[in-house]
């Protein structure tokens, strides 16, 4: 049985990938639509991993604080979403490497809290299964939304795709909340 909390986690988790994932392979596209060659492409996402890694570093010793990973992850999803709103602005390939920084500081608030909150809310009798789920649900949501969302940049645009991913993560923002709930403690440990 998975903690209330783990839940929570796996849900909203579930639903960043799927709104992330939708762009997947179509960031090349994308960045070929504003004007952007292999070069841009390579810089943009280049600038998002290195933003992510120094960033996480930071965000891992801040959220160590009370109360911080929480505040910390919920940030971070919410950040997200704006960028992800935030493609509609984007008609440059300058303004996509911007875009990405920002998107690799979301990432590094979200990333180490949400692995720390994992941890501490998971069934250590059982955590091979609990982070096969984490693991695998992450895979199988990327996939299905990378299908999902090269059927609507086919049949409708970028722009729709954008709005959609941003709902769906602003849904994830609001299923994350839901971690501030008082109780749900971590899962209790036999004493050996």
């Amino acid at each position: 049985m998975l903690n209330p909390k783990t839940r929570i986690l796996l849900w909203a988790d579930n639903l960043w990938y799927f709104g992330e994932g939708m762009l997947g392979p179509l960031f090349a596209v994308f960045t070929e639509r504003i004007g952007g060659d292999i070069l841009d492409i390579s810089w943009a996402w280049a600038a998002y991993l290195i933003a992510t890694g120094v960033c996480i570093m930071i965000v891992g010793k801040i959220s160590d604080g009370k109360g911080m990973k929480e505040k910390l992850i919920i940030s971070g999803y919410a950040l997200n979403a704006i960028c992800t709103f935030g493609y509609l602005l984007v008609d440059s390939p300058l303004k996509l490497l911007i875009l990405q920084v920002t998107i690799g500081i979301a990432t590094a608030l979200a990333t180490p809290t949400w692995d720390a909150l994992y941890a501490r809310y998971e069934d250590k009798k059982h955590d091979g299964m609990v982070w096969g789920l984490s693991d695998g649900q992450a895979h199988l949501f990327s996939g299905l939304a990378i299908i999902a969302g090269g059927v609507v940049v086919a049949f409708l645009s970028f722009t729709a795709l954008f709005v959609i991913m941003g709902i769906i993560q602003v849904i994830g923002v609001f299923f994350m909340f839901q971690i501030l709930k008082k109780g749900d403690m971590p899962f209790p440990q036999k004493k050996r």
